[in-house]
C-alpha cells in the first residue's frame, strides 16, 4: 500500500490545481493543503521556499514522501498509477487513449493560452487593456471548448466525458468551463459540455474541490 502522506501545493482559482484537487478527493486521498498565493505579495511563487519545490515557480505542486512533482497532468496520471481505488482511466488501451486526448485538448491547447502570466503579460509588456485582454481570453477558450464538443460527439461520451464514471478528462474540463464562466464565455453550441459539468457538480467529492470551498479561497 502506497504511503498517503501527501501535501498539495496550491491556488484556490488555478485551474491546474483545480484538476489535482478533483482527483485526490474522487480517490477518497486524505491530503494537506498548502496555499501559494499567485497575486499576494507579487507572487508567492516567486518565492525561494517555493522555487526550491517547483523551479517553474507554477501550482500545483504534489509532495509525496520524499517525492516531488509537479505539472498538473503528471501528477493526474501518478496519482492514477499510485492509487488504484476509483480508476480515472479506462482499462482499455483506446479508451485510455481518447481520455488523454480530451484531458490534453484542454490542458495544453486552451490553458497554456490563458494562465495568469499568459494574461498578466498581455496588459503589461504587451500593452492591451482590459478589454482586449477579455478579448484574447474569450477567444481561445471559445475556440478551444467548440473544438472539445466536437471531440464529444462520440459514442463513447457518456455522462461524462469517457462512459459513466469520471476520468482524467473530466478533471481537465470542470475547471475550464469553470474559468469560462468566470469571464464570460459564451457557451452557445457546447451543449455536451455544459451537461457533464453539471453532472460533474452535483458529485460531493468535486464539489468539495471547486475553488469556493478553499481554505484560501478569497473572492475580493
Amino acid at each position: 500500500m502506497p504511503d498517503q502522506n501527501l501535501t498539495l501545493y496550491t491556488y484556490w482559482r488555478s485551474s491546474a490545481s483545480y484538476r489535482v484537487r478533483m482527483a485526490l478527493n474522487l480517490k477518497g486521498l486524505e491530503y494537506e493543503s498548502r496555499p501559494v498565493h499567485l497575486v499576494r505579495e507579487g507572487g508567492q511563487q516567486f518565492s525561494a521556499e517555493f522555487t526550491a519545490i517547483n523551479p517553474q515557480q507554477m501550482v500545483p505542486a504534489l509532495v509525496h514522501g520524499s517525492r516531488v512533482l509537479t505539472q498538473s497532468l503528471a501528477i493526474l496520471e501518478y496519482i492514477e498509477e499510485c492509487f488504484a481505488q476509483t480508476p480515472l482511466l479506462p482499462q482499455d488501451a483506446g479508451a485510455r487513449a481518447r481520455v488523454r486526448t480530451l484531458a490534453q485538448a484542454i490542458a495544453c491547447e486552451i490553458h497554456p493560452l490563458n494562465n495568469l502570466r499568459v494574461l498578466k503579460y498581455l496588459t503589461g509588456p504587451a500593452g492591451l487593456n482590459e478589454e482586449g485582454k477579455l478579448a484574447w481570453y474569450r477567444h481561445w477558450t471559445e475556440t478551444g471548448l467548440v473544438a472539445v464538443e466536437r471531440l464529444l460527439d462520440d459514442p463513447a461520451t457518456g455522462r461524462f466525458c469517457h462512459g459513466d464514471e469520471p476520468t482524467l478528462a473530466d478533471c481537465c474540463l470542470l475547471p475550464q468551463v469553470y474559468n469560462a464562466r468566470r469571464f464570460n464565455c459564451d457557451l452557445t453550441g457546447c451543449n455536451r459540455i455544459v451537461s457533464i459539468c453539471d453532472v460533474l457538480q452535483q458529485i460531493g467529492a468535486i464539489e468539495d474541490a471547486a475553488p469556493e470551498n478553499q481554505p484560501d479561497a478569497d473572492p475580493a
